[in-house]
């Protein structure tokens, strides 16, 4: 199949502060008219509307992106878990079930409290 994701509209109470969280946090660039890219192909459109629900976004990385994002979230002391439900015990990572099966992965939030995954593939 060709057919991808192209965006997901994700509403936010303060797009520069969310731009900044996604950024400085998972390393995903700015671009204008509120988008934030995450792959070629891939933008979040952030739009200024407070959120009222959580929306959960997984985000596949390689090792060294893993790595860098968990080392990033450390020193930023944002709380992150082992598990969606255990968000703030520090630990990790833990294993999740994604699109290529089992892999490490990290949850946290960002400030508006929608659930982040970050998941790192073992693959053969």
């Amino acid at each position: 199949m060709t057919i991808q994701l192209d965006h997901l509209i994700l509403p936010v109470s303060d797009v520069e502060r969310s731009v900044r969280f996604y950024h400085r946090v998972l390393g995903f660039r700015y671009e204008p008219v509120a988008l934030v890219r995450v792959t070629p192909t891939l933008v979040l459109q952030l739009i200024p509307r407070a959120p009222e629900v959580s929306q959960h976004l997984a985000f596949s990385m390689t090792r060294e992106e893993f790595q860098g994002a968990v080392e990033r979230l450390r020193a930023a002391e944002i709380p992150f878990g082992d598990d969606f439900d255990s968000v703030g015990n520090m630990k990790g990572p833990g294993k999740a079930h994604g699109s290529q099966k089992d892999g490490d992965s990290i949850y946290f939030r960002d400030p508006d409290g929608h659930m982040l995954e970050i998941i790192h593939y073992e693959l053969a």
